[in-house]
């Protein structure tokens, strides 16, 4: 009889401690929950907020592009395809301007003996950055 009273007692001990840790894991759930609905209010208010964002990306980009049409129509078809090459390749930026004997792209400098090449090529030549392979474009701020 003692033996018995003695396992009743271990297994009332043990049932408590069983729902000690139910209640905590309840606990930990419900913060949980509250979390994800929180997580989940703020993925809505996101999702709404980049939508509108995205039509206005959309209407700039459609604005550049009606920008863009006529400057790439006196384009050669040569040049527009190494640009689309390079654009492709270089993080959607095909060319950079040539400032202050530096390339804006790579933001690296170009050297002396590279700058003199340049400087004697003819203005309808196509320069490339030796770094980043990107377009150079020459303007009165280029350091020739």
């Amino acid at each position: 009889m003692v033996s018995l009273e003695r396992r009743i007692s271990s297994l009332e001990d043990d049932e408590l401690e069983v729902m000690g840790r139910i209640e905590d894991a309840q606990r930990d759930l419900d913060q949980l929950d509250a979390q994800i609905t929180n997580i989940d209010e703020q993925l809505v208010t996101l999702r709404e907020s980049s939508g509108g964002r995205t039509a206005e990306i959309d209407g700039e980009l459609g604005e550049l592009d009606a920008k863009r049409a006529p400057l790439v129509a006196d384009a050669a078809d040569d040049l527009l395809a190494l640009y689309e090459k390079v654009r492709k390749n270089r993080n959607g930026v095909g060319a950079a301007e040539l400032r202050q004997g530096r390339c804006t792209g790579c933001q690296l400098k170009i050297d002396n003996a590279e700058l003199e090449v340049i400087r004697k090529s003819p203005e309808d030549w196509v320069i490339r950055c030796e770094e980043c392979t990107r377009i150079l474009v020459r303007t009165p701020e280029s350091g020739l």
